[in-house]
């Protein structure tokens, strides 16, 4: 990224700033604006989320708030009520009381004298799931928000369930808001109140994965918040991105589809990372295009910001599998509306273990799996954060205990875009199944890069709103819908589909071992073939640009890890990921900040009930002779017929413990 050293106007920073909202609390701000906009009012900009402006997304913010202050707005972060040094507790995601907050921080902007009135919200994954949701409600000042690495439908797209499937990152991100939501605020800021504060916290909060795991089903409380079912709410112009290594692929193409507002999207192959913080690259000149957007929707300057394709994405070329990856080879595509006409349909029907020709008549026979629960390990995070390496790796080992159709060696290039979509004829031997589908992109050496995915809890097959148990034996036509991507195979690879009775431990394994019979013939897989569309000239964006950022120095470096195990005494399957930071020092603050965080999830044998998985963070803040650490643990069992959750709290103000907290649960299983 390029750091812009001299910016259109002169930039001046308010550190802290308290905004009362209406029930009294106070929501801690950080405000970057130009110096000049006491006389000549500017538009504002909110970012809102959980993440603590003062210190954990400093570095980050310090990049792109400035940068845009710097061309002409008053940007605005706010720590959600409960977090960071805001006063209150916070006690789950995308609650009523949230969404007021922003509503009321939102007419606080428009009514201070340095703003014109006009707003916008901007925010990747929370924040920009905070965005979409506030404006369904349609706050007055709210002219535009620019949104990245978000969801629509918070129960059948976000990290807690996928195809009715219960992913591990729902205990993985309830791990990482444990941990955000019971930090203390910063004395230096609230003074001596940050015990009590802290407390507060503390008291009021949990480990959320109980929460999420009451409602195994899509009841009202996922959707409340969930936009798609309010698109026709959304009155104001949206700009929304993601990445193609990110879970959140597939929500843009969705509100191009269905909203009717201008709107523009943009998908890149990047994780789950502001685009030009992008990763894999290429990033791109994000900031520079937020600009733009800003300038033609809150300051009527007429700059074509709405000209060319409605989608812009990345086609990606093909690759060797690897966890990781610096940069992915491709080129950027257009089309002009969603759904494209560019795009088709071709149906290639599944004959014994090979991907048939489209029109091909194939017979029909009865083939079936019964997955180890190895099966899995290769398969990276649900939603790639590039760190430590969590993409898929070859996805041969994986295959080896799946059912495996592929194509002959392809003549000519193929491109899809969009979701591939795999029919079924399938009938499994228990009452609860799911079956894990995977769309791989196969080198001539055998080698095989998983381009895409997709999981369905069979009991789901109906929707998700009323499980019904299979009746062990019964044929059932389902359809599992991949994640949407934009993959190129080129001539002399093949396409192959996998087809597995698990997928653990990205998601939970059903209650007992289940063996699957998919009938030939009458199943297919129809891939989005992208037959032609805007080539568009190079280079299509700028290069990533940002203002300098805050200066921060490494005491004690992290460690990375990403380790599968297999135990053959045992028989005991793991994987354990430590993301450790080590410990930053925020000289102009003086403040020290470590962070480390734990994942392990193992199994035995082929023993479904064996599943488990557990968290542990360790946050400490220091300055001076004031220091302050949380840990907390979570740990997720089961059994055929419930989750069995175990979690704990601890709190110290330097070596001695203020307090400590433990829950134990048993939830029922719900057809999961």
């Amino acid at each position: 990224m390029r750091t812009v050293g001299s910016l259109p106007c002169e930039v001046t920073e308010e550190e802290h700033v308290w905004i009362t909202v209406s029930d009294g609390t106070r929501l801690a701000a950080r405000i970057w604006r130009p110096a000049g906009s006491d006389d000549e009012p500017v538009p504002g900009i909110l970012e809102y989320i959980p993440y603590r402006k003062r210190d954990l997304t400093a570095i980050r913010d310090s990049i792109h708030h400035p940068y845009l202050a710097g061309h002409g707005y008053a940007c605005v972060r706010v720590d959600l009520r409960g977090t960071g040094e805001s006063e209150g507790v916070l006690t789950d995601e995308y609650t009523e009381q949230e969404q007021r907050d922003a509503e009321d921080v939102l007419d606080w902007i428009a009514s201070q004298p340095w703003c014109t009135g006009r707003t916008g919200m901007m925010g990747i994954s929370w924040g920009g799931f905070a965005a979409l949701q506030v404006a369904v409600r349609q706050p007055k000042s709210l002219h535009a928000i620019a949104i990245s690495s978000f969801t629509d439908d918070r129960y059948a797209d976000d990290f807690h369930y996928m195809g009715g499937c219960l992913l591990s990152d729902n205990l993985a991100e309830a791990g990482t808001m444990f941990a955000y939501g019971t930090l203390p605020p910063d004395p230096a800021l609230v003074g001596e109140r940050w015990r009590d504060m802290w407390r507060e916290r503390v008291e009021a909060t949990g480990p959320w994965v109980d929460q999420w795991l009451e409602h195994q089903r899509r009841d009202e409380y996922w959707l409340h918040a969930s936009v798609s079912e309010t698109y026709s709410d959304v009155r104001c112009p949206v700009l929304a991105t993601s990445g193609w290594a990110d879970g959140y692929s597939n929500a843009v193409s969705r509100l191009l589809a269905h909203l009717d507002v201008p709107r523009k999207g943009l998908v890149g192959p990047w994780s789950h990372k502001y685009p030009h913080l992008g990763e894999p690259g290429p990033a791109i000149g994000y900031l520079q295009e937020l600009v733009r957007w800003w300038d033609h929707w809150l300051k009527d300057i007429d700059n074509g910001v709405m000209d060319g394709p409605m989608l812009l994405t990345w086609m990606q070329d093909s690759v060797p599998p690897s966890t990781s990856y610096e940069d992915r080879p491709g080129r950027w595509v257009g089309e002009a509306s969603w759904p494209s006409p560019n795009v088709r349909p071709v149906e290639l029907p599944l004959a014994r273990h090979r991907l048939g020709e489209q029109g091909e008549e194939v017979p029909e026979e009865a083939i079936t799996v019964q997955s180890p629960l190895s099966v899995g390990q290769f398969s990276g995070k649900w939603a790639s954060y590039n760190a430590p390496p969590d993409l898929p790796y070859d996805q041969r080992e994986e295959d080896g205990g799946s059912l495996v159709f592929e194509t002959e060696p392809l003549s000519e290039r193929v491109e899809i875009l969009g979701s591939p979509v795999v029919h079924l004829d399938v009938e499994a031997d228990k009452p609860v199944a799911m079956v894990a589908v995977r769309l791989s992109d196969v080198l001539p050496d055998g080698r095989a890069t998983r381009a895409t995915y997709g999981l369905l809890n069979l009991a789901h097959r109906n929707g998700h709103d009323e499980p019904e148990p299979l009746e062990p034996g019964k044929r059932y036509r389902v359809s599992v819908h991949l994640n949407v991507v934009a993959q190129a195979f080129p001539p002399g690879h093949r396409i192959r589909l996998s087809l597995s009775s698990s997928y653990w431990p990205l998601a939970w394994p059903p209650p007992e071992a289940a063996r699957l019979t998919v009938h030939t013939g009458a199943s297919s897989l129809t891939l989005p073939v992208r037959t032609q569309g805007d080539e568009l000239p190079s280079p299509v964006f700028g290069e990533p640009e940002g203002a300098e950022p805050m200066p921060t120095v490494v005491t004690e470096p992290g460690d990375r890890r990403w380790q599968v195990s297999r135990d053959l005494v045992q028989y005991e399957s793991g994987l354990e990921i430590l993301k450790d930071s080590g410990t930053l020092y925020f000289p102009d603050i003086d403040l020290s900040v470590t962070r480390r965080a734990r994942e392990r999830y193992a199994s035995q044998a082929d023993d479904f009930a064996s599943a488990r998985g557990e968290t542990e963070w360790t946050m400490t803040f220091a300055r001076g002779d004031w220091e302050a650490t949380t840990v907390t643990h979570t740990e997720l069992s089961c059994t055929r017929t419930e989750f069995v959750l175990h979690a704990r709290l601890d709190g110290y103000e330097g070596k001695r413990r203020l307090f400590s907290r433990n829950w134990q649960r048993r939830i029922p299983r719900d057809n999961v």
